[in-house]
């Protein structure tokens, strides 16, 4: 489920705040915050993450998590958006 992987994800990078940081140093221009995190987190209406900040969560996390952990419905197959060199985890590809 993405939600438990971007709970996942938030512990990885220390916390909301730092998750948030992650994806502004990524994303030119972005505006997201700990409050926005937050609300990915307590939506009940919305896929979280939101598609836009899927990669840039990844990236920051050096693919500890991955683009198909976090939303597989946008990236179906285990190895879906990685980068060249990065490999595929045993528990994530069954």
């Amino acid at each position: 489920m993405s939600k438990e992987s971007l709970l996942e994800a938030v512990k990885l990078a220390g916390g909301q705040t730092l998750l948030a940081r992650g994806i502004r140093e990524r994303i030119p221009d972005s505006k997201v915050g700990q409050v926005h995190v937050w609300g990915w987190l307590n939506s009940v209406k919305f896929e979280v993450p939101p598609a836009e900040v899927v990669i840039a969560i990844a990236d920051f996390l050096e693919y500890q998590i991955t683009p198909h952990q976090l939303r597989p419905d946008l990236y179906p197959n285990a190895a879906d958006a990685l980068p060249p060199g990065v490999a595929v985890q045993e528990s994530q590809a069954a």
